[in-house]
């Protein structure tokens, strides 16, 4: 996993801006150096791997869904939404910068992580328009989820999943992976990705299912995200363990 990160964090810097506005790249590189963990990121050069390609061939893929993702977390967090003040135990963007910043930040990452997917060495086109579906996914879900009707199984799906899914889908059009290849993954990716919702409400205590049912369809998620495995004919051995390690996680 240190390879990977240092891979991660290499290319973050990289493509981060450095200059003016000062404030505006200031939030940018605060919003994705807050402490996060990297899984989707992490994900995407471990699927590049397990098509039989290189991790290193990822690497801009890796980084545009981290750039995402951050994307989202900044907005979820303005007041017209969550009205978060804390993200990661810091102040939240908007708390630390104000709101203003904190959407221009996030209107900023967004449109830096479709750069930076451009960038792939291999199937550029495809990582994109995989980036632009599930982004449009993700925001979907968000959508459902602040309205008064929630549909439970489409939120998590889209709000939760997608970028998963996407990340998965990335990592394996940059290694090189066939159709076969890439329809494994996102097996893999979209399992994990409710897995990991499971047990954010096994977390937060804040059950939509009873618990001893959101415990079943952790395990159950789980189970099928590492099956989906067996289909690969690379290198699985970090999603394999990334998916046991997640289940059951106590942060």
């Amino acid at each position: 996993m240190d390879s990977y990160l240092e891979i991660v964090e290499r290319t973050l810097d990289e493509v981060l801006p450095k200059g003016r506005p000062e404030k505006l790249s200031e939030a940018m590189r605060y919003a994705v150096g807050a402490g996060g963990k990297r899984i989707r990121p992490l994900i995407c050069l471990a699927a590049a791997e397990a098509v039989g390609g290189r991790a290193e061939d990822a690497r801009y893929p890796a980084a545009a869904i981290e750039l995402l993702h951050n994307y989202t977390l900044v907005h979820d967090d303005l007041p017209a939404m969550d009205n978060d003040t804390e993200r990661r135990g810091k102040p939240s963007v908007w708390a630390k910068f104000g709101e203003a910043d904190a959407i221009l930040a996030g209107d900023a990452l967004q449109a830096l992580a479709f750069g930076v997917a451009a960038k792939a060495r291999r199937n550029a086109g495809a990582i994109v328009r995989t980036l632009g579906e599930k982004g449009v996914g993700v925001v979907a879900g968000q959508a459902e989820d602040i309205g008064s009707d929630k549909d439970i199984p489409y939120i998590y799906e889209h709000k939760t999943a997608d970028l998963f899914v996407a990340a998965a889908k990335m990592g394996g059009l940059a290694g090189g992976g066939s159709e076969d290849d890439i329809a494994a993954l996102e097996a893999f990716a979209l399992n994990l990705g409710l897995a990991f919702q499971y047990e954010d409400d096994l977390l937060d205590g804040d059950y939509t299912y009873s618990r001893e049912e959101t415990e079943q369809l952790a395990q159950e998620t789980t189970r099928r995200a590492v099956e989906a495995l067996a289909r690969l004919k690379g290198d699985t051995a970090f999603l394999r363990e990334l998916a046991n390690r997640l289940l059951g996680r106590r942060v």
